[in-house]
């Protein structure tokens, strides 16, 4: 089947060394290199396991800080953060 593709010029420069190197014309290069590229995907595809989230205690919070307002701490931790780093830059 013919079909027009756009190649990067580090991909086609690439292709086109292997092809000399290998003897082999530039059409074919690109099919092999094509199709190890399906065959590794397909290969990872396959191997693949649900992945497993191990948990881990962090701790209990600091003594005086209430997890209720979790995001109103979030927002003061952050504004402590940038003031320090523009005080970095004074």
């Amino acid at each position: 089947m013919r079909t027009t593709l756009t190649i990067e010029d580090t991909l086609v420069s690439e292709l086109k060394k292997r092809a000399h190197e290998a003897g082999k014309p530039f059409k074919q290069v690109v099919n092999e290199t094509l199709l190890v590229g399906l065959q590794q995907k397909t290969v990872r595809k396959t191997k693949s396991s649900a992945y497993r989230l191990k948990p881990a205690s962090l701790g209990a919070p600091l003594a005086g800080i209430s997890l209720d307002k979790a995001l109103h701490l979030a927002d003061e931790l952050e504004d402590i953060s940038l003031r320090a780093k523009l005080e970095q830059r004074k």
